[in-house]
C-alpha cells in the first residue's frame, strides 16, 4: 500500500512540497487541501533576491522559469522623500531582485504539482488533523500564519510558539502605476508620516504596501474599519485617503484593493516544528511555523526552502523513521530561518521608527541610514560606488576630513572616534584626553528598550553598554538623535567594529564614537 501524505494549505510552500515529493517519490500519494478557490489569491506581489534562490532553483526550476517568463526584474532600490522643497531621490544599485504576481506564482506551482501527480482539492476545508492522521502517514501544516494545524498540534505538544507584534501598522494594496523597481516613498500628511514599499509585479500592476506609526494611524481615523470581518472586504476609506496623499508619486494612478485592511506584523518563532507522539505524525512549514518582516522579502522563500528540505528527508526513506526524519528537517531549517529572523529584527525596528528618522536626518543621511541597516559602507561601495562617494563627500563637505579621522569635540575637548571606557569617563588612547560620561545599560530584549530610554539622562554624554548590538544601537540613536546627547557605543573587545563598520556608524549618524572597556 502506498504511503499517503496530506498537505493542509495550497500556498507556495505546500504546492512546492507536493511537487517535490511526487517527483522524488512517485510512489507517494500526495493530497493538498486548500479552502480557497484555484484562482483566489490574497495580496499582490512576491519578491525574491537573486542571490538567495540557489537551493530552490536546484530542487525545481519552476520559480526560476516563472520569474524569467512572468516576473519583473531590477537592480536599483530607490528612496524618495517628499517635502515642501520637492522630492529628494537617492538610489542604491547592485541589488538584483525580482517579483512576480502572487496569483501567477500560485498558478505555476499548481500546474507543476499536478504534472507531478499530486491531487489538489480546492474549495475544500481540510478534515481535522486526527481524522487526516487516521488515513495518512503524515499531515503537513502549510496553512499560513493562523494555522489550524499548528493550533491542533499546540493542544497536544508544547511547541514553544511565540508571537511578537510590531507597533507599526501596515496595509497592502496594488497600483496600476508602473514602478521601475523597489521604491520607498515617504510623505507626511497633517496627521503624520506614511511610507510605501512599491515594486512592479507585472506589466499592469505593482505592489503598494503602506506603513505608519500608531499615533498617525489613529489621528488619520484609520481605526474605523472593522478588521474582525471575515477575509474579503477592503478598507476603502483608507484606499481613498492614500490615493490622494500619494497622487503625485504615482501620477494620479489608482490603488487596487484585495482584502486590503490594516494590520500589525507578527513575528512567529517556534521551538518544535513537528510531533510524532500526539496520536498523529504532524509537521509544520512556512508561515505556520515562522515569519520574518516583509521588508526582508523572505516569507515565500523560506516556505519554499522548508519544502526543499522536508522533501529531501522524506524522500530518503524518511517515512520508515518519521521521528528521525522530521527531527532532521527541523534542525536543518531552524538554523537558516533563525538567521533570517534575527536579521529582520533591525529592519522591522527601522520601519517602526522611520518617521522619527525622517524628522531627524537630512535626505541623503536618511537614505544611507536605511540602506546601511544591514550592510556596511565597504559592501555598498562594491555594489554602488556612486552612492558611497556621495555619502563620503557629504561628510567631507561638512567636516573637512574622512569620518573615522574627524575629531569629536566634547566640552571643548577633541577626541578620536575610538575610545576606551574606564572609571566613569571615556578616554582617547592616542592622547590620554578624558571626558566624563553616564553609563547606560541596554537591555537584552528589544521589548525592554522603553525602560532604558526613560532612564537616559537629560544632558551630557552617554556610554551605551550591555545588551545586544541591536539594542545598544537603538539606545545610542535615541540618545543622540532625539535627546541631543553625545553617544558612544561600547562593545566587547571581540565585537569592536573594524574601520568600515566604524565609518558606516558615523556616516549614518548612529553614534558619535565607539569604545571598548
Amino acid at each position: 500500500m502506498a504511503s499517503r501524505i496530506a498537505i493542509v494549505g495550497g500556498g507556495p510552500g505546500g504546492l512546492f512540497l507536493a511537487a517535490l515529493l511526487r517527483t522524488r517519490r512517485p510512489d507517494l500519494e500526495v493530497t493538498v487541501f486548500e479552502r480557497n478557490g484555484r484562482d483566489d489569491a490574497f495580496g499582490f506581489g512576491v519578491v525574491f533576491s537573486d542571490a538567495t534562490l540557489r537551493a530552490i532553483d536546484e530542487a525545481d526550476p519552476v520559480l526560476r522559469d516563472g520569474l524569467r517568463d512572468h516576473g519583473e526584474h531590477w537592480d536599483r532600490i530607490e528612496v524618495r522623500l517628499a517635502s515642501e522643497a520637492g522630492v529628494a531621490t537617492h538610489g542604491f544599485s547592485g541589488n538584483g531582485m525580482a517579483a512576480i504576481h502572487r496569483r501567477t506564482l500560485l498558478r505555476l506551482l499548481q500546474d507543476n504539482a499536478e504534472r507531478a501527480g499530486a491531487e489538489l482539492r480546492f474549495d475544500t476545508e481540510a478534515p481535522e488533523v486526527d481524522v487526516l492522521a487516521a488515513t495518512h502517514n503524515l499531515v503537513v501544516g502549510a496553512d499560513g500564519a493562523n494555522s489550524a494545524v499548528r493550533g491542533w498540534l499546540a493542544d497536544h505538544v508544547d511547541l514553544g510558539h511565540t508571537v511578537e507584534e510590531a507597533t507599526a501598522h501596515f496595509i497592502w494594496f496594488g497600483t496600476t502605476y508602473r514602478f521601475d523597481g523597489l521604491t520607498f516613498l515617504h510623505r507626511a500628511s497633517e496627521h503624520g508620516h506614511f511610507a510605501v514599499h512599491g515594486y512592479p509585479i507585472s506589466d499592469e500592476l505593482g505592489t503598494f504596501i503602506v506603513e505608519t506609526d500608531p499615533d498617525t494611524w489613529e489621528r488619520a481615523g484609520m481605526d474605523r474599519f472593522d478588521v474582525t470581518q471575515p477575509p474579503g472586504p477592503s478598507d476603502l476609506e483608507t484606499q481613498h485617503y492614500l490615493e490622494k496623499l500619494f497622487a503625485d508619486d504615482i501620477d494620479g494612478h489608482g490603488l487596487v484593493a484585495n482584502n486590503s485592511r490594516w494590520g500589525r506584523f507578527r513575528t512567529r518563532r517556534t521551538r518544535t516544528w513537528h510531533s510524532a507522539s500526539a496520536g498523529a505524525n504532524v509537521v509544520l512549514l512556512g508561515d505556520a511555523v515562522h515569519t520574518a518582516h516583509f521588508s526582508v522579502g523572505s516569507g515565500t522563500k523560506m516556505a519554499m526552502e522548508d519544502a526543499v528540505v522536508l522533501s529531501e528527508v522524506l524522500a530518503d526513506d524518511g517515512l520508515a523513521d518519521l521521528p528521525a526524519a522530521l527531527t532532521a528537517y527541523g534542525e536543518r531549517r531552524q538554523r537558516s530561518v533563525g538567521r533570517i529572523q534575527d536579521a529582520s529584527v533591525p529592519s522591522l525596528g527601522w520601519w517602526e521608527r522611520f518617521g522619527r528618522y525622517r524628522d531627524a536626518l537630512d535626505p541623503l543621511t536618511f537614505a544611507f541610514h536605511f540602506f546601511s541597516r544591514s550592510i556596511g559602507i565597504d559592501k555598498i561601495a562594491q555594489r554602488d560606488p556612486d552612492l558611497a562617494r556621495d555619502v563620503r563627500e557629504a561628510w567631507l563637505a561638512e567636516h573637512g576630513t574622512p569620518a573615522p579621522a574627524t575629531p569629536w569635540t566634547v566640552d571643548g575637548v577633541d577626541l578620536g572616534r575610538r575610545l576606551v571606557l574606564a572609571d566613569g569617563a571615556i578616554e582617547d588612547p592616542a592622547t590620554g584626553r578624558r571626558v566624563p560620561v553616564t553609563e547606560v545599560v541596554a537591555p537584552d530584549d528589544a521589548a525592554d528598550l522603553g525602560g532604558a530610554v526613560d532612564g537616559l539622562p537629560g544632558s551630557g554624554v552617554v556610554a551605551v553598554t550591555g545588551g545586544t548590538s541591536y539594542t545598544r544601537g537603538v539606545l545610542a540613536e535615541e540618545a543622540r538623535l532625539w535627546r541631543g546627547l553625545g553617544a558612544v557605543l561600547v562593545t566587547p573587545d571581540d565585537e569592536a567594529p573594524d574601520e568600515a563598520a566604524l565609518e558606516t556608524l558615523l556616516l549614518s549618524a548612529r553614534t558619535d564614537a565607539v569604545a571598548t572597556r
